[in-house]
């Protein structure tokens, strides 16, 4: 929804509490502070007032990934989302980060350089290191609908999907694979992690290494 865009979180120290707020505040909704993650049923009230329908919050500890296979980051060069901004004028780099919303970001490495980290086949694995993780290249990322959406605003840039698929499509590096993108309206690269990664650290500035 894009009405999501506007909220506000800023977390307390620990993440023991999260206080909501909304952009531009035009409802004239109150700020509020919640317990987090356990304070679901007055967070449920808020966002029920401010999107005027009813609203259910709640929490899984686990987690849940919206891919149950490749589970792990997402990985994006610099370059990738700088070529994007290019597509789009006016668009900055910072913002293109919030649009795509990747986990992992590569510095370096010339645009649509992660496109090497799937292979041709749906069964082939590109295995690869950050720091002490080691990670499973998988597939090109599918986009949704946020990335054509102002991060702050929620507004659309409209035929956003469209001349993406196209520009990518025309971008795309020789080292890629074409047949595995379903269509062209993806950026990044999905990735799996072992179980017998859990615990093992990466941190800012590690090299990625193919293995």
């Amino acid at each position: 929804m894009p009405a999501l865009h506007l909220v506000r979180a800023a977390y307390g120290l620990n993440f023991a509490n999260v206080a909501l707020s909304v952009f531009e505040n035009r409802h004239n909704l109150a700020p509020a502070t919640f317990v987090f993650p356990t304070d679901t049923e007055t967070a449920a009230a808020w966002f029920s007032e401010y999107l005027g329908q009813s609203v259910m919050v709640r929490h899984d500890a686990n987690s849940i990934p919206y891919d149950l296979i490749a589970n792990g980051p997402t990985i994006i060069s610099t370059a990738s989302l700088d070529a994007v901004c290019g597509w789009f004028p006016g668009m900055t780099i910072a913002e293109a980060g919030l649009r795509f919303r990747a986990t992992l970001e590569i510095v370096g490495v010339p645009a649509f350089w992660e496109d090497q980290l799937f292979g041709p086949e749906i069964r082939s694995v590109v295995r690869f290191r950050i720091g002490e993780v080691a990670f499973e290249g998988s597939y090109p990322c599918i986009r949704c609908p946020i990335p054509a959406r102002n991060p702050h605003t929620g507004a659309d840039i409209l035929g956003f999907q469209k001349r993406f698929a196209e520009l990518r499509h025309a971008n795309l590096p020789s080292w890629s694979h074409p047949e595995r993108f379903e269509h062209f309206y993806c950026l990044a690269t999905n990735t799996r992690v072992a179980s017998t990664e859990s615990g093992k650290h990466l941190s800012v500035g590690d090299a990625l290494t193919l293995i």
